[in-house]
């Protein structure tokens, strides 16, 4: 969740570039902020709250922060309120080392407890301070930096990706376990971070370290070694992101830009994939997909709505699969045949209940897919098949243009399993063909930013949908909770009756999702009228095919679509209505409160 920035070298301003890193992670979430900086000395400064007050604090300084070598932080609480102390980086007593961390020692407390027994006095209630503690004893052997941060490394038992500076040294140290890392190779400086955007400016060159793996920069170069200190051939990989991609483009918040960036995103998922004339779906990476006699797919957020939908697209193909909540399936495993594949939906590649879920399944002999939006992720390089929705950077926390894209991954996924020849009715290839115009149609028209002004301020919210659209209903409320703060639920709209029905007033909104005149659409007219009846005012988002919109007080319309594409036509007025409700009240939105983009820890 927190984020790591760092550098090295003669060609970049050290302190400069750390700020600009820790801006391009604002989106991962946090509640303070830090950078050290170390060459002849070791300086450290950092702060609770936003960049702005670090900033604020640097600028009161008499000189920038200097030297070749910096690591940065935005820290997002676990262990301690947020507080100056308990900010990143974390030093040692001398004031000789500083170091970085995401994720969680489980053992601090013992070490903690050790270290206290040997006279260590304790600045922060962190996990983390434990480590800079260490690596100062070590040193006090009289090792070097990269020996005593391994010996340091060996004592750790938990999560994390670290990073750290010394007094004396123009050198970064830098490790992971089950928290990502990568590093950008520029033609004068050496970056690494949590998330790519942090350096993008600078470089697309990267290196994604793999767990257990060490990295050394220096200002003349960067090595990369095993846990057993043997050097390793490491590949660097150039990102097809440009740094434009990771700006507003003139929108107000990344969220709105994303949400508009659908078209294009859906259009780059859809690449080369589906063949019009021929009828065929033809996916590269699923190649040498085998047959499976059952699918379970494991995720969690929005990743697990769009894992419900894909549950469901496998169902109706007369394929056995099931969703399960990724925290769950990893302590509670679902019954697995000998024959099933696991598939893990993670936009990040790195959320770490997603990855035990897909460890856990290995280690039970499963075979393992992940979908997920980064090329070379955690999840991309540990399961046996990857598949990529090419929804570009998504810098807003509340997922947009990601879910659409997992949405129709999924669909070619579907595809694939259900027939060796590719094959896909025309009707549905020619829907997947005119899904980005039509998303693009809804986004020219949408009523959306008009019809919320009359629900502002409401006691709660609902949203209901049958099949293919329960989960772009339970998606929906998601949103609307995530960037609102306002309660909001979703429901399979059968379920009103047995039991949410009673939390239905006045001052309750019900969106309701129905498209298309088969059976449930029918029913669902009928859940609509339920609440209508207990005054609930209603807002329908329908192709207008059913009567629906007699039954409303409000309308947002969509395009005429196969039934396994207008969920995704859907989604995007129930974006729009989430967006505006938030902007309408002042919200955060694209770092609402306590959330962060990347879950790295479980």
């Amino acid at each position: 969740m927190c984020g790591i920035v760092g550098c090295v070298g003669h060609g970049v301003d050290v302190q400069e570039t750390l700020l600009d890193g820790l801006a391009s992670l604002e989106y991962r979430g946090y509640d303070s902020a830090g950078i050290a900086t170390a060459g002849e000395t070791l300086s450290v400064v950092k702060r609770a709250g936003e960049l702005d007050a670090l900033v604020a604090a640097l600028e009161d300084r008499d000189a920038p922060l200097d030297g070749p070598a910096g690591v940065g932080h935005t820290r997002w609480s676990t262990h301690g309120p947020p507080s100056d102390a308990n900010a990143h980086p974390h030093t040692d007593e001398a004031g000789r080392v500083a170091v970085v961390h995401n994720g969680i020692i489980e053992n601090y407390q013992s070490l903690r407890d050790e270290l206290e027994a040997a006279g260590v006095t304790f600045a922060s209630d962190t996990d983390t301070e434990v480590v800079s503690h260490l690596l100062g004893r070590h040193l006090d052997e009289g090792t070097t930096l990269e020996a005593a941060f391994r010996e340091t490394v060996a004592r750790l038992e938990g999560s994390y990706a670290l990073a750290a500076v010394a007094r004396g040294a123009d050198t970064v140290v830098a490790t992971r376990s089950d928290s990502p890392l990568v590093l950008g190779v520029g033609e004068d400086a050496t970056f690494f971070a949590s998330d790519v955007p942090a350096f993008l400016e600078h470089t697309r060159e990267v290196v994604y370290l793999e767990d257990g793996q060490f990295a050394t920069l220096q200002p003349a170069g960067w090595t990369v070694t095993d846990a057993d200190g043997s050097p390793v051939d490491a590949e660097v990989t150039t990102v097809a992101w440009d740094p434009e991609q990771t700006g507003k483009s003139g929108y107000d918040h990344f969220m709105l830009k994303e949400i508009h960036e659908q078209p294009t995103a859906l259009r780059q998922c859809l690449s080369g994939r589906v063949d019009e004339l021929a009828g065929e779906i033809t996916v590269a990476e699923l190649d040498a997909l085998d047959s499976f006699g059952s699918v379970q797919l494991v995720a969690c957020g929005t990743s697990y709505h769009a894992a419900l939908y894909g549950a469901t697209l496998l169902q109706q193909q007369g394929i056995p699969a099931q969703a399960a909540l990724a925290n769950e399936y990893a302590t509670a495993p679902a019954p697995r045949r000998a024959d099933t594949l696991v598939v893990g939906v993670t936009q990040s590649g790195e959320t770490a209940d997603t990855l035990r879920a897909l460890r856990e399944a290995r280690g039970r002999g499963a075979t393992t897919l992940a979908v997920t939006n980064v090329v070379d992720s955690t999840a991309a390089r540990e399961c046996d098949h990857a598949l990529y929705i090419r929804a570009g950077p998504e810098i807003g926390v509340a997922a947009t243009k990601t879910f659409s894209s997992q949405l129709i991954a999924l669909n070619l996924l579907a595809d694939r399993m259900a027939t060796s020849a590719y094959r896909t009715p025309r009707d549905l290839v020619a829907a997947l063909r005119d899904l980005p115009g039509q998303v693009q149609t809804v986004l020219d028209d949408s009523r959306a930013a008009s019809v919320v002004d009359e629900y502002l301020d409401r006691t709660a919210y609902f949203f209901v949908g049958r099949t293919y659209h329960h989960p772009v209903a339970l998606e929906g409320a998601l949103k609307f909770k995530e960037i609102t703060y306002e309660h909001a639920e979703g429901f399979a709209a059968g379920e009103l009756k047995h039991g949410p029905l009673a939390l239905v007033t006045a001052d309750t909104p019900v969106f309701a999702v129905v498209t298309g005149t088969d059976e449930a659409a029918q029913k669902t007219i009928g859940n609509v009228k339920e609440v209508e009846a207990r005054d609930a005012p209603v807002v329908a988002v329908t192709d207008g095919q059913s009567d629906v919109a007699r039954y409303a007080d409000h309308v947002l319309t969509i395009p005429e679509s196969h039934p396994r594409t207008a969920p995704v036509l859907a989604n995007v007025q129930l974006q729009l209505v989430a967006y505006h409700v938030a902007d309408r009240m002042g919200r955060s939105i694209d770092k609402p409160r306590n959330l962060a983009k990347s879950v790295t820890v479980e």
